[in-house]
């Protein structure tokens, strides 16, 4: 059995599209800007936040991490690599480019001892929590 995705939208995107071309628009994708955002997974642990980015292809010196006002931001570039020969067929699919993924930080967030390390593709941030002051239990005594 063949699974299909349903998207309800597609044919209308499909005639936008023809009908930019039947009238000579440039059809701009992302694939074509070279836009593209990595995926990441976000979780949080007891005492941290852990973000946890896909990189591959990108060299972890060609990555920014800040963090101001709140926002965590992970920029970066990532080149297209150097063709193998010039002859014969060619099939890019990768996106080169540019990315920016941006992330509003809990007030909990320690963001003076934020970690990064990358390893084999993928970048992981690790966000510390501040130590919260606990309520402190009284016990009442009988006079």
């Amino acid at each position: 059995m063949t699974v299909v995705r349903y998207e309800p939208w597609a044919i209308v995107n499909r005639l936008q599209k023809d009908i930019d071309r039947l009238f000579g628009a440039p059809i701009a994708t992302a694939a074509d800007s070279g836009a593209w955002l990595p995926p990441v997974d976000i979780h949080e642990e007891p005492n941290r936040f852990v973000i946890t980015v896909d990189l591959p292809g990108v060299d972890p010196k060609a990555v920014s991490i800040t963090a101001e006002q709140g926002v965590l931001s992970v920029r970066g570039r990532r080149d297209e690599a150097a063709p193998e020969s010039s002859e014969g067929y060619r099939r890019v699919e990768r996106i080169k480019g540019d990315f920016e993924r941006r992330f509003s930080l809990p007030d909990t967030a320690d963001t003076q001892g934020i970690r990064a390390k990358a390893a084999n593709g993928v970048l992981e941030i690790a966000i510390p929590k501040l130590a919260q002051v606990q309520p402190q239990r009284i016990t009442v005594e009988a006079a």
